[in-house]
């Protein structure tokens, strides 16, 4: 018994599991209204955007989250408006902005000296958390989980119906813009234990696999943010006995997770269909 808590006894690991409970449940609410939004590119798009913002507040010798946060918005604000004044369709101004902001951030990072390590920015460092990364992330979590909670009602009608949203009288520009800014505080928020690239599987996962799974929203936020849990413990004790990297074990874990959802939903429509 003593052996299975092996990993509970470490310090390093202690600040893994405490960060992975902090970030777990915004990421997983949010996660449910990209997923029914149809905005799961736009957190991808959003995630890799990042970099050249955090590579620029380095260079300005401000706070990284600052530099993240504002490129993260600059690129979800810059595709809206590019989408509303042209005929391309969203899907395709997203991938354009978000890998052309991706490449300016590997190209300005591979022109300063300095300490901060790229893998860490693009895969993250879970096990080398301090604690000032902890109060980061608990405290963007915090606001960003009570605004979701507090107003999920005025968030799920503008996502099923931005038109019915507007004629009952639901402010749709700020909820729109609102939930821009929530995505990107919420990166910043995973940048530096799940990091850049795999954040984007907390962002949709938990909310495709609950989608799998439930037919109410409230139990699919319930069910998002079980999954993002069991998927975040899960993955850093078992990485620790595996010798691997947290965050992709993770991803993997939420791999598993919806495959398994996809299968049961299948087994379910079949049974319904076979009665």
């Amino acid at each position: 018994m003593t052996e299975l808590l092996m990993p509970f006894q470490f310090p390093f690991m202690q600040n893994a599991f405490l960060i992975v409970t902090l970030i777990a449940p915004a990421a997983a609410m949010l996660s449910a209204f990209l997923v029914l939004k149809g905005w799961a590119l736009m957190g991808d798009a959003t995630s890799h955007a990042v970099l050249p913002g955090v590579v620029l507040a380095y260079m300005a010798g401000i706070p990284l989250i600052i530099g993240a946060f504002l490129a993260g918005l600059v690129c979800a604000l810059g595709t809206g408006f590019i989408k509303d004044n042209s005929r391309i369709k969203q899907d395709t101004v997203m991938g354009v902005v978000f890998s052309g902001m991706f490449g300016a951030g590997i190209v300005l990072y591979t022109q300063i000296e300095s300490s901060l390590h790229l893998d860490h920015i693009l895969f993250g460092n879970m096990l080398g958390v301090g604690t000032d990364d902890l109060w980061t992330a608990g405290l963007i979590s915090g606001a960003v989980a009570l605004i979701l909670g507090v107003k999920w009602r005025d968030f799920l009608t503008h996502a099923f119906d931005p038109v019915q949203a507007r004629m009952i009288g639901l402010p749709t520009t700020l909820l729109h813009y609102g939930l821009l800014a929530i995505l990107s505080a919420t990166i910043v928020a995973m940048l530096s234990s799940v990091g850049i690239i795999l954040s984007v599987a907390y962002l949709i996962a938990p909310g495709a696999i609950a989608f799998l799974l439930t037919r109410r929203f409230a139990a699919m936020l319930l069910v998002s943010i079980t999954v993002a849990l069991f998927s975040g413990i899960a993955g850093i004790y078992a990485a620790f006995w595996l010798d691997a990297s947290p965050a992709p074990t993770i991803v993997l874990i939420l791999t598993g997770l919806f495959l398994a959802a996809l299968a049961l939903r299948q087994l379910r429509e079949r049974r319904v269909t076979s009665a």
